[in-house]
């Protein structure tokens, strides 16, 4: 049951990152779920939050917004040179 929360979250914290930073368009659901995960680690990691517990409060989701839209702004950067 995890496993498909982990998925489910992830997918809509990488939709809502990608909306904040305008890739909607080129991403498809594989690539959110990616973006939203990945988000997750990176945000835990920049803000010490402990995400692995397994529990989604509003404070782990919004760690892992940011953490997804940093990732998105990296790949950004480096994939155009310049952050939108």
């Amino acid at each position: 049951m995890g496993l498909i929360v982990w998925l489910v979250v992830g997918g809509v914290v990488g939709w809502l990152a990608s909306i904040v930073m305008r890739t909607d368009g080129q991403q498809g659901i594989f690539l959110n779920i990616v973006v939203g995960i990945v988000g997750a680690f990176i945000g835990g990691l920049l803000f010490g939050a402990n995400i692995n517990s397994g529990v989604i409060t509003p404070t782990t989701f919004l760690v892992s917004l940011v953490g997804a839209i940093i990732l998105l702004a990296i790949v950004n950067l480096v994939r155009r040179g310049a952050v939108r």
